[in-house]
């Protein structure tokens, strides 16, 4: 007990204490105007390669790699865990789940502390299919988060499923990862062709998923234990979750990056915090699994039917519930708030009483003293609550819901 809480302290002080020291340094500038000119001249460099490529414009093909893009992105793999979840591999699920939050908030941070721009269009032809891509496509370019992702969580589920199966074939063996390789070819050149990444990106982009891969291969079995098993789990995680949204570096000029990695830091939260509550009841290694006689295919399109309109119901609920609470609580506490797109009423700086009151209980504020902000976006914290309820309802209540169903 003592050695957990020990480096669970150690864990969380070098955390703060990075985010003190990076930001007196004003590490994430020092680091950008060493790295970013390197980058953008390769991306400049790039552009003929870019257009070479795009010399093949095609219906076809525009049509298979925007296809392939969404595929390949973070919400069809928000879409895909919940399903992963009720098919009984929860194992792999909750792994893949906090392997998708460490690629997300890795790969989001390098974008935001170099700020790299993506290649110019024109004259570069930029195809952006879907409203998921506009979104990527105002993010900073370096690394490609579509080939990071696609290399760790493709290379995680070809390990899990040569395990699981525990086939010792060699040709399946080298099928199963000739389709990964041939998935990350096609995913890299199709964001080439669409005009989204210059090839320095996708190379980055396959280093550094690469490097996380590997990583998380020599721990996910430490993590995984102490999940469903630890000591103070959900209070360390919810402490963690919010160190790291304070610890994320401030890009150049705003992007929807910080929104993505807040979404998918309650998203971990809710999937530690749930299973840490109700890992012997749902998700052990003996509960059914898909395709056995004990979880038919019937009965797996039975707990989407169920499942999926539930958790949509709680992602609004939850919303809603935050949007009433926080700015009650920030108010009371005497912290400054601000909301940029939830909450119209707190669209900028804080005036009159409400200033004055803040004034008289500004020590609340001065805890976070490693932040330069003059308010806090609340809508952070409504993003952050509104994904965690989500994800609580993936593994806790939706899961409750099957039991009473018999499903």
């Amino acid at each position: 007990m003592e050695s957990i809480a020990l480096w669970q302290g150690l864990t969380v002080c070098g955390i703060v204490t990075w985010i003190v020291i990076s930001s007196c340094l004003n590490v994430s500038q020092k680091l950008r105007t060493l790295v970013r000119p390197w980058v953008s001249h390769h991306v400049i460099t790039g552009t003929p390669i870019i257009l070479q490529i795009q010399k093949y414009q095609h219906g076809f093909l525009d049509a298979l790699f925007s296809g392939l893009s969404c595929v390949v992105s973070v919400p069809f793999y928000t879409a895909f865990l919940p399903l992963l979840f009720w098919s009984g591999h929860g194992k792999l699920a909750r792994q893949m789940t906090l392997l998708m939050a460490v690629c997300d908030y890795s790969g989001n941070c390098i974008k935001d502390v170099i700020s790299a721009p993506r290649p110019s269009c024109p004259p570069v032809r930029r195809i952006t299919a879907t409203k998921d891509e506009k979104e990527n496509a105002l993010e900073y370019g370096l690394p490609s988060s579509h080939i990071l992702n696609t290399i760790c969580l493709s290379g995680y589920l070809l390990r899990y499923v040569l395990c699981y199966t525990q086939n010792e074939d060699a040709s399946l063996k080298f099928a199963g990862f000739a389709i990964v390789c041939l998935i990350v070819c096609l995913t890299g050149l199709g964001r080439i062709y669409l005009g989204m990444h210059s090839v320095i990106d996708v190379i980055a982009g396959l280093a550094i998923g690469f490097s996380i891969l590997t990583f998380w291969l020599s721990v996910h079995d430490y993590v995984d234990s102490f999940i469903v098993s630890g000591q103070n789990v959900t209070t360390f995680w919810a402490v963690l979750s919010l160190l790291l949204l304070f610890a994320y570096p401030t890009p150049e000029l705003p992007t929807p990056s910080f929104e993505f990695h807040t979404a998918f830091d309650g998203v971990a939260f809710g999937i530690v915090a749930g299973v840490q509550q109700t890992y012997h009841q749902f998700h052990h290694e003996a509960v059914p699994r898909i395709f056995t006689p004990q979880l038919t295919v019937p009965a797996f399109l039975g707990r989407m039917l169920v499942g999926i309109p539930t958790i949509l119901m709680v992602k609004y609920c939850s919303k809603a519930l935050a949007k009433w609470i926080l700015p009650v609580v920030s108010n009371t506490l005497g912290i400054p708030i601000k909301s940029t797109s939830y909450i119209p009423m707190l669209n900028g700086s804080v005036t009159g009483k409400q200033s004055e009151e803040i004034k008289q209980s500004g020590y609340i504020n001065k805890l976070f003293f490693f932040s330069s902000q003059d308010s806090f976006d609340v809508d952070t914290g409504i993003r952050f609550l509104q994904y965690s309820g989500l994800a609580w309802s993936v593994v806790d209540l939706v899961p409750s819901l099957f039991s009473y169903m018999r499903l």
